[in-house]
């Protein structure tokens, strides 16, 4: 694939051809991204009634794809820090692409499971590099301005996205789904043809591969102990095993980073309060939303007599919501900080998920979901700007691109490990079932994902400070796709 270059002085500009290519490209592979991660959720369903898997097997088509997406994060950002935003990008489209083919055609649940893995592998490159090369190949006066169009018609997209996936399981197959990629994929390789690779200095390659190892097996092991325990039972050798394995790894991760000379995780940055807080504060409430969106479609599909194609429409509300309140977020959190906003946002959205609770059948959907699906939308409208602009008004400039990894994988670690939890909160045990147990403790698990976020916001009144931001801070070359962003269905 040909490579035009621009130096530095020769930054590309928003209105243009080359800026319009950029903008379509790295919409692309957000997207793509998002389709991999959580349109999966309203294809569950038929994914077990085909392969005739049980929900052990189920968690790990969800989770295989966010593990290993979580665990490699910052590993693919030193890659793409050397190798080249744009050449990165390409190679986990590529992977991506391969993995959805085989996730489409996978005969049985363990090749579905291994192919989820390895597109994982292709979103943890896609996801460091795609933003980045907007941003670094933008004009300095066009970046913010085009970080706000690629995020709204990012979000425009995945806002539909779900629906389309529900319709195509209704009209087809659940496999169409993941076939679903393949054009978008197409699309951005080839408009990628287009795009620069800026000339600049390139980081030295730091490959820290004990790091990246500690990491896969510290979060691969817990995963698979609060996933098989449920089904297998608590004090089963293969989960005892797992899950003491995953911990040890998890322990020695900190000690073992602050040895390396060049390590994966900068572990200084941890001794500020603020940072610490806000990605505790990241950990529970992104958690809680994917987990509550997970739940949400399941009792859709399974309890409240949905079909995929009502499923994936049942939260198009929240995302519309979002769009609506988020782009007057930023000069509210310039006026008052954004300690307030971020308490109150997640506030609103635990509400959102304490009403979303009460759903049952024979309820109709503006009883059962849509006041759930307001709240939400207005909640994450105004989270999702203080919670940013917070972690990166609590370093120094030389820190963002570090710190804006931390807390993207803080929200990818905290949706895997509570996605992980959901067969334990609803009561699967040894079932291979879920809508017995949703009718038992669908409101429990609720409540639960209303309760993490209160914690959520607690810890941000107490911990994060009230100042306001002195600039809105966008790191000129981020190592990754961006902070934390909104889970919707």
């Amino acid at each position: 694939m040909s490579e035009p270059a621009v130096t530095g002085a020769g930054l590309v500009a928003l209105r243009g051809r080359a800026g319009a290519l950029l903008v379509t490209a790295t919409v692309l592979a957000s997207m793509v991204g998002f389709i991999d991660a959580y349109m999966i959720n309203v294809a569950i369903p038929a994914i077990g009634r085909d392969l005739e898997i049980g929900v052990s097997e189920l968690q790990w088509v969800l989770t295989g794809y966010l593990v290993t997406v979580a665990s490699m994060l910052l590993l693919a950002g030193a890659l793409a820090d050397h190798f080249g935003w744009r050449r990165i990008l390409v190679a986990g489209l590529v992977v991506m692409l391969v993995a959805s083919l085989c996730c489409a055609a996978a005969p049985n649940g363990g090749a579905l499971i291994a192919a989820r893995v390895v597109q994982g592998a292709g979103g943890a490159l896609v996801v460091p590099s795609s933003l980045a090369l907007l941003n670094g190949t933008l004009q300095s006066a066009d970046r913010a301005k085009g970080i706000g169009v690629w995020a709204g018609i990012s979000t425009l997209g995945t806002t539909l996205g779900p629906y389309g996936g529900g319709w195509l399981i209704d009209h087809g197959s659940w496999r169409y789904v993941f076939l679903l990629n393949v054009p978008l994929i197409a699309a951005a390789l080839w408009v990628l043809h287009g795009v620069p690779e800026v000339e600049r200095e390139r980081r030295p390659l730091s490959v820290d591969l004990v790091g990246a190892i500690l990491a896969v097996l510290g979060l691969g092991g817990v995963i698979y102990a609060l996933t098989a325990g449920s089904a297998s039972g608590w004090a089963s050798a293969p989960v005892l095993v797992s899950g003491l394995v995953g911990v040890v790894c998890l322990a020695a991760l900190i000690p073992v980073e602050q040895r390396q000379p060049a390590p994966m995780l900068r572990t200084a940055l941890f001794r500020i309060r603020q940072f610490v807080a806000i990605n505790a504060a990241t950990i529970l409430f992104y958690g809680a939303l994917s987990a509550a969106s997970y739940l949400v479609v399941l009792q859709c599909q399974l309890r409240l007599g949905y079909s995929a194609t009502e499923a994936g429409a049942a939260l198009i509300p929240e995302s519309a919501v979002f769009l609506l309140v988020s782009p007057f977020v930023g000069g509210l959190v310039a006026r008052v900080g954004t300690r307030w906003p971020m308490a109150i946002g997640i506030l609103i959205v635990a509400a959102g998920f304490a009403w979303l609770s009460a759903a049952e059948p024979g309820q109709s959907y503006a009883q059962a979901i849509l006041p759930g699906a307001l709240l939400w939308g207005l909640g994450i409208g105004l989270t999702v700007a203080p919670l940013t602009a917070g972690v990166l008004a609590a370093v120094d400039d030389a820190d963002l691109g570090e710190a804006s990894a931390i807390n993207d994988a803080a929200s990818r670690v905290g949706g895997v490990v509570l996605i992980a939890l959901v067969p334990l909160l609803l009561g699967v045990g040894g079932s291979n079932e879920l809508a017995g147990p949703l009718a038992n403790r669908y409101q429990t698990a609720m409540l639960v994902m209303a309760a993490l976020s209160v914690v959520a916001a607690v810890i941000t009144l107490v911990f994060v400070a009230s100042g306001r931001p002195a600039t809105t801070r966008l790191p000129a070359t981020p190592r990754v796709h961006g902070c934390a962003v909104p889970v919707s269905s």
